[in-house]
């Protein structure tokens, strides 16, 4: 009986110890938010944010029926900067030039975007600014962030 109490007590610590070293879980909530931009001459339209967090490093894909290819785009050829404010304060930008190739016509994808968060950052959507074979397309938010700011 002893040696069974010694084995349960050897194994609960072990057990113990195992989730003690478990790295944390960064989540950010929600993973995928909607709002509108108006890109001036560009057009208009909804976007799908996906953000993703690991530590203090963030990315969001983007995709956009706002700005459309008026030709055949290469992939990795659009240089994006997405600001984003901080509980409606300073901003925080997102930057990168990965995307999909993108058909002429179709909405433009761009991403992952990379950035820092720190923990308790709240971001929304606030401007885009897409360059495309250098002519640049700058748009605003036009609506909230739904369901809500990105939470880090």
């Amino acid at each position: 009986m002893r040696h069974g109490i010694r084995r349960i007590a050897v194994c609960s610590v072990l057990a113990a110890g195992t989730l003690a070293l478990a790295p944390a879980a960064d989540a950010v909530t929600p993973t995928t938010a909607t709002v509108s931009f108006d890109c001036g001459l560009y057009g208009s339209g909804a976007a799908t944010l996906t953000a993703t967090q690991n530590g203090t490093s963030a990315t969001i894909d983007l995709s956009t029926s706002a700005i459309t290819a008026p030709i055949d785009v290469g992939a990795n050829s659009v240089k994006s900067t997405l600001t984003l404010t901080n509980k409606g304060a300073g901003a925080v930008t997102f930057t990168g030039s990965s995307n999909p190739a993108i058909p002429a016509g179709s909405p433009v994808s761009t991403g992952p975007l990379s950035g820092t968060v720190a923990s308790g950052d709240s971001l929304e959507a606030k401007s885009l600014k897409v360059v495309v074979m250098g002519i640049t397309a700058t748009c605003n938010a036009t609506s909230a962030q739904t369901p809500g700011p990105f939470v880090f």
